[in-house]
């Protein structure tokens, strides 16, 4: 994986992430309260600022009362080399 296709996962990670809090009507504050991140983390992870861990994604996905699976759920194409 090159950089700009690492920037461009990071960004469309973060907008389905936003995408599943605002369709589950919560703040970044209240998804921080339901798991242990904080507020500013989460938005600099749905802005695509921030690279994460695996445990991350199972952290947010308690937080959001959803499967993991489904933070992961969005499209996304590799450049071909």
């Amino acid at each position: 994986m090159n950089e700009t296709e690492v920037e461009l996962l990071k960004l469309k990670f973060g907008e389905n992430l936003r995408k599943i809090r605002e369709g589950k009507k919560l703040s970044l504050l209240k998804l921080s309260y339901n798991c242990s991140l904080d507020e500013s983390n989460i938005s600099k992870i749905e802005h695509g600022k921030f690279d994460i861990r695996l445990s991350t994604i199972f952290e947010l996905a308690a937080g959001l009362e959803v499967n993991p699976k489904k933070l992961l759920d969005f499209e996304f194409e590799f450049e071909e080399e």
